[in-house]
């Protein structure tokens, strides 16, 4: 399998659970991913959460995406960077235009963090696969 059917996947399930680690105890939460390609997972928070104090210490995570009725679902273990590219910053506060509710309408203003999910590995998972899990092929990007 490519990278692509693992973000097509994710462009059609864009809400998803991602986890990071504060010190030795594991965080999760909902997120709504802004999109994915071949190149990895996007995502737009505000500076000042914990997610992303968490992630500038440690930018491992795993993303969880599944559908609807849970039949199908989607690991992504790896690592994040932010993302300091003005035209993608920009691009993020035209498609996420409820940003500018929290004062963000310039890609320069700090209270906007953008991070990508950039190398790692993915695989998908269904009922099925429930006693198998180690067999399931992963695709490493």
């Amino acid at each position: 399998m490519s990278l692509k059917e693992y973000a097509d996947f994710a462009n059609e399930n864009k809400t998803c659970f991602l986890s990071t680690v504060e010190g030795d105890q594991p965080r999760v939460r909902a997120m709504g991913m802004w999109y994915a390609d071949e190149k990895g997972f996007y995502f737009q928070a505000q500076s000042v959460k914990a997610l992303i104090k968490q992630l500038q210490k440690n930018p491992k995570v795993e993303a969880y995406f599944c559908t609807k009725d849970f039949s199908k679902a989607m690991r992504v273990t790896g690592k994040v960077k932010f993302v300091e590219d003005l035209k993608m910053r920009a691009k993020c506060i035209e498609e996420r235009p409820f940003v500018k509710n929290f004062g963000i309408t310039e890609p320069s203003n700090p209270l906007l963090a953008v991070f990508h999910l950039y190398t790692g590995e993915a695989f998908f998972w269904t009922f099925g696969d429930s006693m198998k899990e180690d067999q399931i092929p992963r695709v490493k990007f």
